[in-house]
């Protein structure tokens, strides 16, 4: 959640020289390589079933490819900080998918803490007049985003129990790179090769690779096939009390004592949603996303 938080001044840094698919595009090539190197190193590549091929496309097609669209172009018009709040909704949908789909459940005062958490959010977003200021095009691209992350989780806990959390990663940014690729040389790629570049002015799309496409991607997928989607979900709402922190510590973004208060009530809500880890529930979770071992 922390390189996720992050993610998104990354890419409000790298959008000053780039525009949205040619930083997804690049910061997907630069995870399947690195990722592709990693697994051929260390002999981890394993065949991939060809029942689960159509899961890995529905994979990468939710995320990256529909999830970063909606999220890149999202935050051209809102607040890195703004940006990060919406996507901290996904734990809501998601766990209402794993409880139509996969009948995941939770104890009550677990799910009290999702309600709480999510109350934590919109007590820290809502201006001092009580409303919630936000652009109505970027709200509903960073909702595709949302709605794509949904079926992402979904999709995931089908593949987690059968594949590492490293392999599933790397085939969804390698899927992901390919289909951004049309998208890339129609619309980006007379400008990338026209223009002066630095170092610099890719440092953030490598940050973007490195810790958010791999290491964000990977902990999470080993992370769903412990506890499940719902419990793992809800630390998602950490990511606009980070994001804000560091927006604050990197960017001289203000901190207000209702941002302080917002972020206390979400810590609440998540330890409330993780107390007296229901077995029972994730054991469910794992049969029915098909986890043996």
């Amino acid at each position: 959640m922390i390189f996720w938080s992050l993610s998104f001044i990354w890419f409000k840094d790298a959008n000053k020289n780039f525009p949205p698919i040619t930083i997804i595009f690049i910061r997907l090539l630069f995870a399947s390589i690195l990722l592709t190197v990693f697994l051929f190193v260390t002999k981890n590549y394993i065949k991939i079933k060809k029942g689960d091929l159509k899961l890995f496309l529905m994979l990468a097609l939710f995320e990256p490819f529909f999830y970063f669209l909606g999220e890149s172009f999202g935050l051209t018009y809102v607040s890195a900080t703004l940006g990060s709040v919406v996507i901290s909704t996904i734990p809501v949908f998601a766990t209402i998918g794993a409880w139509i789909i996969f009948k995941e459940r939770l104890k009550s005062i677990n799910y009290a803490g999702i309600i709480t958490s999510f109350i934590g959010v919109l007590v820290f977003i809502l201006n001092t007049d009580g409303n919630i200021s936000f652009n109505i095009k970027g709200l509903a691209l960073l909702m595709i985003a949302v709605l794509s992350a949904t079926g992402y989780n979904l999709t995931l806990s089908r593949l987690v129990g059968t594949y590492s959390p490293v392999l599933i990663v790397s085939v969804q940014n390698l899927i992901g790179t390919i289909l951004f690729l049309p998208l890339f040389f129609i619309f980006d790629f007379k400008h990338f090769i026209s223009a002066p570049y630095t170092f610099n002015m890719f440092k953030p799309i490598i940050e973007l690779s490195v810790f958010a496409s791999c290491g964000a991607f990977i902990l999470f997928a080993w992370t769903v096939r412990n506890m499940g989607i719902t419990k793992t979900n809800v630390f998602t709402n950490c990511i606009p009390l980070f994001t804000a922190l560091f927006s604050f510590i990197l960017m001289g973004d203000k901190l207000t004592v209702q941002n302080i208060i917002g972020m206390v009530i979400v810590i609440t809500g998540l330890s409330m949603s993780q107390i007296n880890g229901n077995k029972k529930s994730i054991d469910e979770a794992l049969v029915y996303t098909g986890k043996t071992a």
